[in-house]
């Protein structure tokens, strides 16, 4: 029998996507629940599953533009097709370890800091179907990278790791290629944009059309979060499984603060303006595909470790391009990291329809005076992008001090803003 691959519908509005990535290749056994293909829409990026089990043949190629429910690929149900994947990934020994008691002299533990989220993402390189296993049996690539720090090597993975060296050295080089591989010629290339990419250029260039659109600046030292940080990491970690980061301290402040200045949290509809009781927090995250802003809901009442998780979640879908529309609409104000790159100084594009967009930027210790005197701290930048057209300098400024108080102050954002000695004065 021959079932036909349709292209699904990713949204409303949405004729037409792109071939972004096939995961199997022409001629292959797959599975019923294997994904087979990636699209990209000028929204998300959605991964279709092959739905039956049987040899596939492809239709369409990657890159071409095509149809909803339009016929990209057939599976024959009695065919049996080829086993050998797509793109050949280096797979880990499968034996299992072997358990053998260590010499005590070699006990002694080196102890180095855990591998950041983004240094663990490079180490591994996990086929699609690798991650989808591992999701449904949540595992986590810091569970992989934990157990092979404990992994005992044996002789069997020294001669796999001699016969695939070459293989892993040789995409090593092919990734630092392009800072050496200028050779003086005048060739070029011309790609065509993605369906994703075109929406993001032309809401960019709306937005800079159609909004009277201003930024204006202030300076964050960042001492007392960063103490706060480190004295509470481990035992936050500990108890919630999450790690603390900045992006959530920034959130909880941005939340508290427009309960002052709710004309940041509001929009243009026609000739009305939207009010909401709600913070719905949209966060930039630089994904494979470009920029997505998943979106934290109901930001004003989380705790920090409940924006932290919410975080980890939104960005590791982001990250596998899983995200869903849903995920992706509704959010009432934007929070984008650029110090995460070497940012010092930006002027954000409000995400639109929202009013407001607030930048974060590199930690750089300066010099500042403290009370008459010279002290070196960590600043930062911060940055508030806003629509002149509801909001004024006033509050646009005032609300930017008051996030630059919370922050300096993490201790106002449990009392409203106001100090424990202004709550036992009454002030």
């Amino acid at each position: 029998m021959i079932v036909e691959i349709k292209v699904p519908t990713p949204g409303e509005s949405i004729t037409e996507v792109q071939i972004a990535n096939w995961l199997v290749s022409n001629g292959q056994q797959v599975t019923s629940d294997e994904d087979i293909v990636e699209i990209d829409s000028d929204k998300a990026t959605l991964s279709v599953a092959a739905g039956a089990e049987g040899k596939i043949t492809i239709l369409a190629e990657e890159g071409a533009t095509v149809e909803v429910n339009s016929i990209i690929a057939t599976i024959d149900t009695e065919a049996q097709g080829s086993v050998s994947e797509k793109k050949t990934t280096t797979a880990a020994p499968t034996k299992q370890p072997e358990k053998v008691a260590t010499p005590k002299a070699d006990t002694t533990e080196i102890k180095t800091p855990p591998p950041s989220t983004s240094e663990t993402m490079e180490l591994l390189h996990a086929s699609p179907l690798a991650k989808k296993l591992m999701e449904a049996h949540q595992v986590s690539e810091k569970d992989f990278i934990d157990f092979y720090k404990h992994y005992r090597i044996g002789k069997k993975d020294v001669e796999f790791f001699l016969e695939n060296k070459d293989n892993v050295k040789t995409e090593r080089k092919s990734a630092s290629a392009i800072s050496s591989s200028w050779k003086g010629n005048r060739d070029l290339q011309k790609t065509n944009m993605s369906p994703l990419r075109k929406k993001l250029a032309s809401r960019l260039v709306s937005v800079k059309n159609e909004t009277a659109m201003l930024t204006t600046f202030n300076e964050v030292n960042m001492t007392p979060v960063m103490e706060l940080r480190k004295k509470y990491k481990d035992a936050f970690k500990e108890k919630h499984g999450v790690g603390l980061g900045f992006m959530s301290l920034f959130t909880k402040a941005v939340t508290e603060a427009m309960a002052f200045f709710p004309q940041i949290n509001s929009q243009i509809s026609g000739d009305q303006i939207i009010h909401f009781d709600y913070v719905d927090v949209s966060i930039a995250v630089s994904a494979p595909k470009g920029l997505v802003v998943p979106v934290i809901r109901n930001a004003e009442i989380l705790s920090l470790a409940g924006i932290e998780h919410a975080i980890k979640e939104l960005a590791t879908k982001a990250r596998d391009n899983k995200l869903s529309l849903e995920e992706m609409q509704g959010g009432t104000f934007t929070i984008t990291n650029g110090g995460v790159f070497g940012s010092m100084m930006s002027t954000p594009i409000i995400n639109p329809p929202q009013s407001a967009i607030l930048g974060m930027h590199n930690i750089v210790e300066r010099p500042i005076a403290v009370e008459g005197r010279v002290e070196i701290h960590p600043m930062m930048y911060i940055a508030l992008s806003y629509d002149h057209r509801i909001i004024d300098g006033k509050e646009s400024v005032g609300f930017l001090v008051k996030v630059k108080e919370l922050l300096e102050q993490p201790e106002r954002m449990l009392f409203g803003s106001r100090t424990p000695q202004e709550i036992l004065l009454d002030l």
